[in-house]
């Protein structure tokens, strides 16, 4: 019997909306105030769900100890507090919140092995969210 997980957690980040292939009018039209040469940032909230067998001696999909672990080491180490224009991930690639919660997709998808990463939220503001669930 397959059951689902779903654990939260929130960081604060910036970053600049900006595509290098566009012109600056064309960055300025697609993104707007967010196109900002100094940044905004946001207070981010991811939620990963996971799913897996219930462990018959637990009575849990995984450990949330396990769980909270990863999270913190590979994702809140990785993006609290940072520029993400700045971090490697992003040097090729426009960090909007869509490709920040699949780069955070991935790391689960590679990394935790204790139970199968479904799904990715990443809600950027009370009015924007976004998921990812793989291809």
């Amino acid at each position: 019997m397959k059951a689902y997980l779903g654990r939260r957690w929130r960081f604060a980040s910036s970053h600049r909306l900006h595509a290098e292939s566009l012109s600056a009018s064309e960055n300025a039209s697609v993104y707007g105030k967010c196109n900002n040469p100094h940044g905004h940032g946001h207070n981010y909230t991811v939620e990963v769900l996971v799913g897996g067998e219930v462990d018959a001696v637990t009575g849990m999909v995984c450990d949330l100890v396990e769980l909270d672990r990863f999270a913190q080491k590979h994702v809140l180490e990785a993006y609290d507090h940072q520029n993400l224009n700045t971090l490697d991930v992003f040097q090729n690639l426009v960090p909007t919140t869509e490709n920040l919660c699949r780069e955070i997709y991935r790391v689960f998808h590679e990394g935790f092995t204790a139970a199968k990463v479904e799904r990715v939220r990443v809600e950027e503001t009370s009015n924007n969210s976004f998921e990812y669930a793989g291809e």
